[in-house]
């Protein structure tokens, strides 16, 4: 460290130090008087967005941090990063796209203004693993902030959600809703700001990060629009003042321990299978070694204690009016499934934080783990012919334990929706949706509203719907995804034709293919992969950079 740095700005200081008058004259421009320059400067990466409710309110959070961070002595710099959500999207590869760009131009800001600490603040599907990546790289002190969930929408005299939506555009097909219903439902069913309300990619992902210890403490479950979100806001800027003091960096917190303690949580409520996708980037960032079949090893032995949608019945906000997230993991530590002794960023470990917490007597919300809804939980990760470097189900998603049928093949997710929706799908059929993983979407486009159409025609218990692409964590039935590797690359999902079997078999953890492997020679040597139509653009960058859905579906190397 150079003798002019002050030792309580590690890094600020090679640009603020007395001395330093180009970058301190362009800083005071900007509104920095002295007494800011000399102390700590916490950068506030906030991932605010007027495109989509999930990150509207984010600017008011990020002003509740900044007051946190003064007030611990700090100096807040906000600065913006991009944000796309998966329900509002004109092109589906760009969200998961975005989750890389997002930790990109963080660690950018950060690297560029020399901050010394940082709170990071998300809220959508991919803003959130996409911050906690960026920390990841950037191991400053830092603290994330999750922004909540919407309140539940009323329809009937009953609470809904997007889940609902989507699949009633299904009933629609099938003559089971109408029109009227579509339009009611549009205007109640997202009353306001915050991320989608039952246990789909944006809950899960809060509740998973608040597991690493990277967080405040119960902060998952509070809505968007409470009160209690704004107090987490203040918390979350003067924790990362401290946590700057402390020396406590995401890497000293992000290991080996807490991630399986992440994976425990989420598998525990039926989160979404997006997890495994975002938890695999995060531990690769933090340079843990972490395996996708150690995701089918944590599910083997964690009960599925959390009743949520989508295959369940309670929404975020429950869990949160019977005390939040810790109530699960209390409930996990106690029954010897949680690492109590893991760091976080408070100092304390998670078993200190737990202290005092009870599942409340009176609710189902949050099953004891001595009788679970179901006693494993979580994912299936299956392999096969179809999949060699493994996919990924939903394991409370269905019921059924084996499916086979004929395969009817698309090329895009935008076709196999069509043909549900036109009623082209019959019982007993297995779509085939490729050309959507990493590299072929780019981007991994999600088939939510596919999957939803056929619940809401009635098909969810006998369609199965393999792809290479991935699911909204509003997704249930025979739905696997993340197939590895994928149709782009060359792999067997590619060669899969209209009319051919296909055995789904969720006790041997397979998918497997009825064809010959003669047959499936000769179609390797016919298949040749598709001209991409992005030559100069992102997304052709992403496609030349991107890794398998078994890795994650990094960019950093």
């Amino acid at each position: 460290m150079p003798r002019d740095v002050d030792s309580n700005k590690p890094h600020s200081g090679i640009l603020t130090a007395p001395g330093r008058w180009a970058p301190r004259a362009m800083l005071r421009g900007a509104g920095f008087d002295s007494d800011d320059l000399a102390k700590p400067i916490v950068g506030i990466a906030n991932t605010w967005s007027g495109a989509m409710p999930c990150n509207f309110h984010l600017r008011d959070l990020g002003e509740d941090v900044a007051r946190g961070v003064r007030d611990a002595g700090g100096t807040p710099m906000e600065i913006n990063t991009v944000a796309v959500s998966d329900g509002v999207l004109a092109r589906g590869g760009a969200s998961l796209i975005s989750r890389d760009v997002i930790a990109d131009s963080i660690e950018l800001a950060a690297t560029a203004y020399a901050f010394d600490a940082m709170v990071a603040i998300g809220a959508c599907d991919k803003t959130n693993p996409g911050c906690v990546m960026a920390l990841a790289r950037v191991n400053i002190p830092a603290v994330y902030l999750y922004g909540g969930s919407v309140l539940p929408g009323r329809f009937h005299d009953r609470d809904v959600s997007i889940q609902t939506i989507a699949e009633a555009a299904g009933e629609l097909a099938a003559g089971k809703a109408t029109r009227e219903d579509l339009d009611e439902l549009e205007r109640t069913a997202i009353p306001g700001p915050g991320s989608c309300a039952g246990m789909f990619t944006a809950n899960t992902m809060g509740s998973a990060i608040e597991a690493l210890g990277i967080t405040a403490a119960n902060v998952a479950s509070a809505p968007a629009s409470s009160d209690r979100r704004r107090e987490m806001a203040y918390e979350s800027g003067k924790l990362a003042v401290e946590a700057l003091r402390r020396g406590v960096t995401p890497r000293d917190l992000i290991t080996s321990e807490s991630l399986h303690n992440a994976m425990t949580v989420v598998a525990s409520m039926g989160g979404s299978t997006n997890a495994v996708l975002h938890l695999l980037a995060i531990a690769a960032e933090a340079g843990v070694e972490l395996d996708i079949d150690e995701f089918q090893a944590v599910s083997d032995h964690t009960p599925h204690i959390g009743d949520f949608t989508p295959s369940g019945r309670y929404l975020m906000a429950d869990l949160e009016r019977i005390g939040g997230l810790p109530v699960v993991m209390r409930e996990l530590l106690d029954a010897g499934l949680l690492a109590g002794d893991a760091p976080t960023v408070d100092g304390r470990t998670l078993a200190e934080r737990l202290d005092g917490v009870s599942r409340p007597d009176g609710q189902d919300v949050v099953v004891p783990a001595s009788a679970p809804l179901d006693p494993t939980g979580g994912w299936i990760i299956l392999r096969g012919d179809l999949a060699p470097e493994g996919s990924v189900l939903k394991a409370t998603g269905t019921t059924v334990r084996r499916h086979v049928g004929r395969a009817r093949v698309f090329d895009s997710e935008s076709a196999a929706y069509k043909a549900v929706q036109g009623g082209q799908i019959e019982a007993g059929d297995t779509i085939v949706v490729r050309y959507e993983g990493p590299v072929g979407g780019p981007g991994m486009s999600e088939t939510a509203r596919t999957t939803a159409a056929v619940v809401g025609r009635g098909l969810k218990d006998t369609v199965a719907l393999i792809t290479d692409g991935r699911f909204s964590g509003i997704s249930h039935g025979i739905v696997i995804g993340h197939v590895a590797p994928e149709a782009a690359v060359g792999g067997p999902i590619a060669l899969v034709q209209d009319g051919d079997i296909v055995t789904v078999d969720l006790d041997a953890r397979r998918i497997d293919l009825d064809v010959t492997e003669s047959e499936l020679e000769v179609r390797r040597n016919l298949w040749r992969a598709p001209k991409p139509d992005y030559p100069m653009s992102v997304f052709a960058k992403y496609a030349r950079t991107v890794s398998s859905a078994s890795r994650g579906a990094v960019t950093s190397g």
